[in-house]
């Protein structure tokens, strides 16, 4: 009876659900995820947010950003760092077609939840357009800016500096 101790179906850990709020959805694949020992136990334990998370090709290979998995609590020195980049395995063809629309569209890859399948990690990835985090960011950055200007008037104003 080989192979009967590794779980059967789906077993959700974390989902975005924010992702459908702030992203229309064009396209979703399933991807592997690359993972360490400590990585694998702390989701075992069902802990991880996908909140802040979001994919990207690089040199041909895609790879997830910010999603957070904490360390493992009875885990020793090797344990894992929560935000690290982590490699996705999808096929070269479909990477391909994921990156080119990205470049062509504007699109942006973000996760929508983290599974395992039949015991093994799996990350549904969507190619997705909306209010980019991008130009929230960048909002928020000129909001802080202005803030900032504001701030050094007022105080001028009153005398200061």
């Amino acid at each position: 009876m080989a192979g009967m101790s590794r779980e059967q179906g789906r077993k959700v850990v974390a989902q975005n659900r924010k992702a459908r709020y702030d992203y229309h959805v064009e396209d979703t694949y399933e991807a592997g995820l690359v993972l360490t020992g400590t990585e694998v136990k702390s989701l075992r334990a069902g802990r991880a947010s996908l909140v802040d998370g979001f994919a990207e090709v690089d040199a041909g290979e895609l790879w997830l950003q910010g999603v957070h998995i904490p360390e493992y609590t009875q885990g020793t020195w090797t344990n894992h760092e929560p935000r690290r980049r982590r490699k996705l395995l999808l096929h070269r063809l479909e990477i391909e077609r994921l990156s080119a629309r990205v470049a062509e569209r504007g699109l942006t890859i973000v996760p929508l939840s983290l599974y395992f399948k039949d015991g093994r990690a799996k990350v549904e990835i969507a190619l997705a357009r909306g209010k980019r985090t991008y130009d929230k960011r960048q909002a928020l950055a000129a909001k802080e800016a202005k803030r900032e200007a504001q701030r050094a008037l007022g105080q001028r104003a009153k005398g200061y500096g």
